[in-house]
């Protein structure tokens, strides 16, 4: 075994305990657990949707702990704008205006994780100075840039409610690597412990009783790129790749069929060259976690709906519908397009 097939086995198990952690907080959600965990360690933004009260907020503070490094929070309102992520005013005890670091800029190169709770709320103008961020990890403030190296951006999204929010522009969307949905457990033992077991309707406690600081977060990036030139796809998974990348944007050349659409005139747009390149990035990681050094198709599989939906573009006709048109054309994609 070379060093780099020893680090990688290191710290395979150290994101797989890291992963068991959260899920002593999380319950009933073990696949968005590991996608999660696949983002991480992929070096990609997470948006995390669902209805409310099903516990976006919890998971994501949950890694937060785990992973360590600075944490900063915001609030998505109707009134909140750019500059407030930069920095606040207020009157000092002298009664004179005083301005001091906000959420985004305060813990300078150490911040490892912004979390924007309900992100919808925001403005476009935010959406746009996130959008910043998230693309080149840095922002303009005070005369000076500042640069966050290490920084992922986590964000969730109420998808029920609609009053005071904002659609969320395909160009942001873009920049985060994965959009999952997270819904209720199905399973009656997990609803019932949700319910009944005081442990969860304490979320403050329930997130600070995990073990913070699991992972030197300083090492993530140096990491990732090990495992992305580590783990190996073959000239037939790449093929297969492409034939899902072509088959985003024309899926009627490909066969892909839906029994009350015609796919033929559905897209505007399939996935953009970012898209495929963030999905092969999860699926390695993907590969990684399951303990292999080459992707296969099912690597591929198992991240290419939170990867690649929510970067297609529809006819004008058809967007408004895309959450329920989405996951009907992604798995027939899937069915469509053969694997090696």
């Amino acid at each position: 075994m070379d060093r780099n097939d020893a680090l990688l086995a290191d710290w395979r198990q150290r994101a797989l305990t890291l992963e068991a952690e959260v899920g002593k907080a999380v319950i009933g959600q073990a696949r968005v657990l590991r996608l999660v965990n696949t983002a991480v360690f992929a070096r990609g933004h997470v948006l995390l949707q669902g209805d409310v009260g099903v516990g976006k907020t919890t998971l994501l503070r949950a890694f937060a702990q785990v992973l360590g490094g600075a944490f900063a929070r915001t609030e998505g309102t109707v009134d909140l704008m750019p500059n407030d992520l930069v920095y606040y005013t207020y009157i000092s005890e002298q009664g004179r205006p005083a301005v001091e670091p906000g959420p985004l800029i305060r813990h300078g190169e150490d911040l490892a994780i912004f979390f924007f709770n309900e992100i919808n709320r925001a403005r476009p103008q935010v959406h746009a100075l996130l959008l910043r961020v998230m693309a080149e990890r840095s922002v303009s403030a005070f005369n000076r840039e500042f640069h966050f190296p290490h920084l992922l951006v986590f964000a969730d999204r109420n998808r029920v409610e609609r009053e005071e929010t904002f659609e969320i522009s395909s160009a942001a969307r873009d920049r985060f690597m994965m959009e999952i949905t997270i819904d209720a457990p199905a399973d009656d033992a997990q609803r019932r412990a949700l319910m009944f077991d005081p442990r969860f309707h304490d979320t403050d406690r329930l997130v600070g009783a995990l073990q913070a600081a699991m992972v030197p977060h300083r090492e993530l990036n140096a990491l990732a790129e090990v495992i992305q030139h580590s783990v190996q796809a073959s000239d037939a998974l790449q093929n297969y790749a492409l034939g899902l990348w072509r088959a985003t944007a024309e899926p009627a050349k490909f066969g892909v069929t839906l029994s009350d659409l015609d796919t033929a005139q559905l897209m505007l747009a399939g996935a953009s060259p970012r898209g495929m390149s963030l999905l092969l990035r999860a699926a390695r990681v993907a590969a990684w976690l399951e303990g292999r050094g080459y992707v296969t198709p099912e690597d591929v599989q198992a991240v290419f709906v939170e990867t690649i939906a929510h970067r297609l573009c529809y006819q004008p006709v058809f967007e408004l519908h895309r959450h329920e048109i989405s996951p009907r054309l992604m798995s027939a994609i899937v069915a469509a397009v053969a694997a090696p």
